[in-house]
């Protein structure tokens, strides 16, 4: 017997493909800074230039620094100002990779001329700054997200959603850490308080980015670090307490060397974020009683690309913030970074 074949179905199928809407137009970006992080993100906007990224500019505050980085990137424009390529109306993005201490200058200005903006982490030098940013993203109705790249990686997105389903119970303490020894370099910003240098802003920020999501914001911040001899902070140790008695203790360090990781403890499992925390391929999950499952998550490319695929379908579908790295808790997270400054001592010029 020959196979009946629904042909209303058939013509329907023909009917939605001649309805199709026609393709979005590309979603085009531009770059304001042309370090290594500007390298990184243009880069990556290359590998996604078949869904619709199109890198159309760069901005530096030097002319042949821009035009060097454009020639290296295959880029059109290249602004000798951060405030050109704000104002280059063939631009609907902007990625800010400037020092942290520009951060909250140079998204004002994109917002001003109404560009979405995706802004480096740390977000900005403290929660006022913070503040003022999201203020003039929602009263322009623009685009605002912390490049906070972390929490769009596989191995991150699957924790949460561990905790989230409630497989490991409450989670009662969260603790991690790690460090590291630069050479040091009284010009890099990393070790410039004029730049917003320090190792909490620099590495720190990833570990109370991943205590907030994971526990949310803290009602006490206990902290001791250790300045070094260019001002900035090289040391912390922290506890973020829970109003229900959880706690996240949490270090980070320019003096030893350990390779970053977190462990995730709750009531009837756990979960250990495989270091590097900031860029994981790794989970080791043990619930209850039963033995420890590892499990691998890859990362495609650099791992920034998740970020970007979540500001360009934010920007497609006209949704204003991000709800994986919201504005309000970008500014939570600013609040316990300023709690720990203030409990070390450690205060920014202007500030």
């Amino acid at each position: 017997m020959s196979p009946v074949i629904d042909r209303s179905n058939v013509v329907r199928s023909k009917s939605a493909l001649s309805k199709r809407q026609p393709p979005r137009p590309p979603i085009r970006w531009g770059i304001c800074g042309t370090g290594k992080m500007a390298s990184t993100i243009a880069a990556e906007l290359a590998a996604l230039q078949d869904v619709g990224a199109q890198l159309c500019a760069v901005g530096s505050r030097n002319v042949e620094a821009a035009r060097k980085f454009a020639k290296r990137h295959g880029i059109e424009r290249a602004h000798g100002s951060y405030a050109d390529l704000a104002r280059d109306p063939e631009i609907d993005v902007v990625y800010i990779a400037t020092p942290p201490s520009l951060h909250c200058e140079n998204t004002l200005a994109c917002i001003e001329s109404r560009k979405a903006v995706l802004c480096e982490k740390p977000f900005a030098l403290n929660a006022a700054e913070t503040l003022q940013m999201i203020r003039a993203a929602r009263e322009r109705g623009v685009f605002l997200m912390e490049a906070m790249w972390t929490r769009f990686l596989p191995a991150i997105a699957a924790a949460r959603a561990l905790v989230a389903g409630g497989s490991l119970g409450p989670i009662r303490l969260v603790s991690g850490g790690g460090a590291f020894i630069p050479e040091f370099d009284p010009s890099a910003a990393l070790f410039n308080r004029d730049l917003g240098g320090g190792v909490l802003l620099d590495a720190g920020v990833y570990l109370v980015s991943l205590a907030s999501m994971l526990l949310g914001t803290p009602s006490e911040v206990v902290a001791r670090g250790n300045l070094g001899r260019s001002g900035v902070d090289e040391q912390e140790a922290v506890l973020l307490q829970q109003p229900d008695g959880a706690q996240a203790l949490l270090y980070i360090s320019l003096a030893t060397r350990r390779l970053p990781d977190m462990e995730i403890m709750g009531e009837s499992g756990q979960v250990r974020i495989g270091a590097p925390v900031f860029r994981p391929t790794r989970l080791s999950i043990t619930q209850r009683d039963e033995p420890m499952a590892v499990v691998e998550y890859p990362i495609e490319g650099t791992g920034y690309r998740g970020e970007l695929l979540e500001v360009m379908s934010a920007l497609a579908a006209g949704r204003k913030e991000s709800v994986v790295m919201s504005l309000n808790e970008s500014l939570s997270i600013m609040k316990t970074l300023d709690s720990i400054r203030a409990a070390i001592g450690l205060v920014y010029p202007g500030e």
